[in-house]
């Protein structure tokens, strides 16, 4: 289970006045669960995702990932925590220069603690997992949006993470590559129990894919609940402005992409 407890976070720049981005987030995360964060620009989605691997160090509060208080590490301690959680990026983060293989393989080897023939495996492992076995000598400018998506994926899971982070991870694709990205998401989820947390702002992602939802505006979170409450009877207005793009009236079906 991943808790986030109190969580604050003030940036202070030396030229403009401190700005608070996260208010005192108290939040669970159930192992196994897509678990999706929502809100619209500037509602600090992105900042309040990688407080959950500390690439943002929270200004207060804790979060605790399987009973570990990783805000208590540095160092080694919490890189060694990192290697656990896994992250996918809005816009890919490959390694132009290397083949598909070399992006995957690329977290295996900044451990240390794999030899040569174990990394194959698991790099081969992940590939298929992916669906680019046949891609594996390819370079990223040789592959379309959703391929190089994967790859982020593949690279995310090598080191066998307990945890997902997708920040955005579909928002740079077309609708038809979104649904099969959000479908290898779910199997992922399903066939290897992975938890996953990913915010978006899009409800129909969050539909789509997520168990449970959170709703954040201006650093707190305004309304959470399971994925067919929140449709079903949204409490908040911010919910609802964020359901009307959709044009569905409160009731409609969810997980379209797990049925």
């Amino acid at each position: 289970m991943i808790e986030l407890q109190r969580i604050e976070k003030t940036f202070h720049t030396a030229d403009r006045a401190p700005f608070q981005a996260l208010r005192g987030i108290d939040l669970q995360v159930q192992t196994g669960e897509i678990f999706g964060i929502i809100g619209r620009s500037g509602a600090g989605k992105s900042t309040l995702i990688r407080t959950l691997n500390l690439l943002e160090r929270p200004s207060s509060g804790r979060v605790i990932i399987e009973g570990q208080d990783i805000t208590a590490l540095d160092g080694a301690a919490l890189r060694a925590a990192r290697q656990r959680i896994g992250m996918v990026f809005q816009h890919f983060n490959l390694l132009n220069a290397r083949t598909v293989y070399e992006n995957v393989r690329f977290p295996l080897r900044l451990t240390g603690q794999y030899s040569a023939a174990q990394m194959k495996e698991r790099v081969d492992e992940v590939l298929a997992l992916v669906g680019l076995t046949e891609h594996r000598d390819k370079y990223p400018r040789q592959l379309s949006g959703g391929q190089q998506q994967r790859v982020g994926i593949a690279r995310a899971l090598a080191n066998r993470p307990r945890l997902l982070l997708c920040d955005e991870a579909t928002s740079a694709l077309d609708p038809e590559t979104t649904r099969s990205i959000l479908q290898l998401l779910a199997r992922i989820n399903q066939e290897i129990g992975l938890t996953i947390v990913l915010i978006t702002h899009g409800m129909d992602v969050i539909r789509a894919i997520c168990h449970r939802v959170a709703i954040l505006e201006r650093g707190s979170i305004v309304e959470q609940g399971e994925v067919t409450q929140i449709f079903r009877d949204p409490q908040h207005e911010v919910t609802r402005a964020l359901l009307d793009p959709l044009g569905i009236h409160f009731g409609a079906p969810t997980n379209e992409v797990l049925a």
